[in-house]
């Protein structure tokens, strides 16, 4: 059994004294675990950081045995370690996409917006942003989206303004009557609508954490989100909380 992909390395770990387990995401083979040979010493080790994107080989005698891989560098993100914030955005989103998605099962448009989006970590500061709308991309991916068109209650597209935590749906500020207090925030951003203050970001990630860990985490046998995130929203809320300009 052999095939040929790219990949974005999700996790690493040693694997006797010189091999490595290595999890890549990759386009048309999903989430995919393999050893790579000498993946522990000076040469390959630094291809094994979490964020790094491969060529890759993969080998194996029959399909489900775990296979070798052989790897050659495509892209390397050394360089988001030296600031804090995007070095915790690239773990957050290797971490959620190894605790999320089910293994070899390929999703090509969120591989796209994850390369998309760990390319725009370190280039400006706009990608909080992108970040959110990757986590709504990765509900969708996962059978969690959001529907948010038009009101669960009263059909209206106008003044939508809150998300059900139950269904996921769009509430209108008039649907929502005396439930209001209930239901989860929809920031504009949430819909697309451009660009947001930094209370408005945060209210975004709340919604979208909610179904991440009271929907979806529930679905993959109870297991908690990934620390990540939550170190991730931490550093958001320090350095944007307070923050006057559009993000």
């Amino acid at each position: 059994m052999e095939w040929r992909d790219q990949g974005v390395v999700l996790t690493a770990r040693p694997h006797g004294e010189t091999s490595a387990i290595v999890e890549v995401f990759t386009p048309l083979h999903g989430r995919h675990a393999g050893v790579v040979r000498g993946g522990v010493g000076r040469r390959l080790s630094p291809l094994m950081q979490p964020g790094a994107q491969l060529d890759v080989v993969w080998r194996a005698r029959l399909e489900d045995h775990m296979g070798a891989f052989t790897v050659e560098s495509r892209a390397s993100r050394a360089g988001l370690m030296g600031d804090r914030l995007t070095l915790a955005g690239l773990n957050a989103i290797t971490a959620l996409l190894s605790f999320c998605l089910p293994e070899r099962e390929a999703h090509p448009g969120l591989y796209q917006h994850s390369i998309a989006l760990l390319d725009r970590l370190g280039d400006n500061d706009d990608w909080p942003l992108d970040y959110l709308h990757w986590e709504q991309s990765l509900l969708d991916e996962t059978g969690f989206g959001l529907s948010l068109g038009v009101c669960a209650v009263t059909g209206s597209r106008e003044n939508l303004t809150f998300v059900s935590p139950k269904t996921g749906r769009s509430v209108s500020r008039e649907g929502a009557g005396d439930w209001a207090d209930r239901l989860l925030a929809l920031p504009p951003c949430l819909l697309g609508q451009g660009a947001a203050t930094a209370a408005e970001l945060l209210a975004g990630l709340d919604t979208t954490g909610h179904f991440l860990e009271n929907h979806l985490a529930p679905s993959l046998g109870q297991r908690p989100l990934p620390a990540a995130r939550g170190r991730l929203i931490d550093l958001f809320a320090r350095r944007l909380s307070g923050a006057q300009s559009r993000v």
